[in-house]
């Protein structure tokens, strides 16, 4: 049984570093269970394609806030842009850019990464100033990067110094791809 166990661990870690999930930072050991169980048996659970698939799954419990958008019903640039003012320095959304972009928008189309949303929907604009509410992106890795620019040639995003913030160009980050118009579908 404990040999199950570890291998069932195993798997779910390497699982979770092949998906970027695992952070990097040291855990300490958990206290033995009072009835008899092993530490590693409390801890662990079979991973699923439903884990794999949304990584929220496998996130811990209050780490990201729920997938909902704010419940308003303007789905506008102006809405966008006060839907990231209204969580300035959160981190709740760091490693989630997709995530929030389409959370400000309230979106019903769901992207699995920013590369992916860039690839998918057009036109594409590689020049000219963003306006208002549109959808920003950066070749920042394989999954890329979004935000939502603010017209005057910045952008509201994650990671602006490692929480949701405000920076005044788009060339703030790295290798910048172009933006698309803003829209809720």
């Amino acid at each position: 049984m404990r040999a199950t166990v570890v291998n069932r661990a195993r798997g779910i870690a390497v699982a979770l570093a092949v998906f970027g999930l695992l952070g990097t930072s040291a855990a300490e050991a958990a206290p033995a269970p009072a009835d008899g169980t092993t530490a590693s048996e409390e801890l662990f659970s079979p991973i699923t394609e439903a884990d794999i698939l949304d990584p929220s799954v496998a996130t811990p419990e209050g780490v990201l806030p729920p997938d909902e958008a704010d419940g308003g019903v303007d789905n506008n640039p102006n809405h966008a842009i006060a839907w990231f003012r209204a969580r300035l320095g959160s981190t709740a959304f760091e490693g989630y850019c997709e995530r929030a972009a389409r959370l400000s928008w309230n979106r019903t189309r769901v992207h699995p990464s920013a590369i992916a949303h860039w690839r998918a929907e057009g036109p594409r604009h590689t020049t000219g100033r963003p306006p208002r509410g549109a959808f920003v992106f950066w070749n920042t890795s394989k999954w890329g990067h979004v935000g939502v620019a603010d017209g005057a040639g910045g952008f509201y995003s994650t990671s602006v110094r490692g929480r949701i913030g405000h920076a005044k160009s788009v060339s703030y980050f790295r290798n910048y791809l172009g933006w698309i118009k803003g829209s809720r579908s």
